[in-house]
């Protein structure tokens, strides 16, 4: 199962090798909410892992990015004791507007445009044969 959040990253740390064949890379978002009038602010870590520790690369810290991420969870036991730990698995980042709306917009369609080459010679038309 999937989840997204938005915050604003606040924390990029370096890629760690872990083993010969695996590698991760943590990051902070920052989230705060309003509750009943209360602002609640949260700091969230993430890990990314493998091919995926590039994703943070193109954002700085500040921006505020949505994150979409898996819960993961291991069970292990040592010197008789079971342990367990969550993670966040990172798999994407998108960066996202100031006022929290997505990166994409809507054209601008009083934008001046880049002339069309349409390769119709003297008389504008196409050589297209329907």
């Amino acid at each position: 199962m999937s989840f997204e959040i938005t915050g604003k990253l606040v924390v990029k740390y370096n890629t760690m090798q872990r083993s010969e064949t695996f590698k991760t890379r943590e990051f902070v978002i920052e989230k705060s909410d309003d509750i009943n009038g209360r602002i609640i602010t949260n700091y969230i870590k993430f890990q990314a892992v493998q091919d995926r520790t590039a994703i943070v690369d193109r954002f700085n810290e500040g921006e505020t990015v949505k994150v979409y991420f898996n819960i993961r969870g291991t069970r292990w036991e040592k010197d008789g004791k079971v342990n367990y730990i969550t993670n966040l698995d990172a798999w994407r980042m998108e960066a996202m507007m100031q006022d929290g709306s997505g990166g994409d917009r809507m054209p601008d369609y009083n934008a001046p445009q880049a002339p069309s080459f349409n390769g119709g010679g003297a008389t504008g038309g196409d050589d297209l044969p329907f």
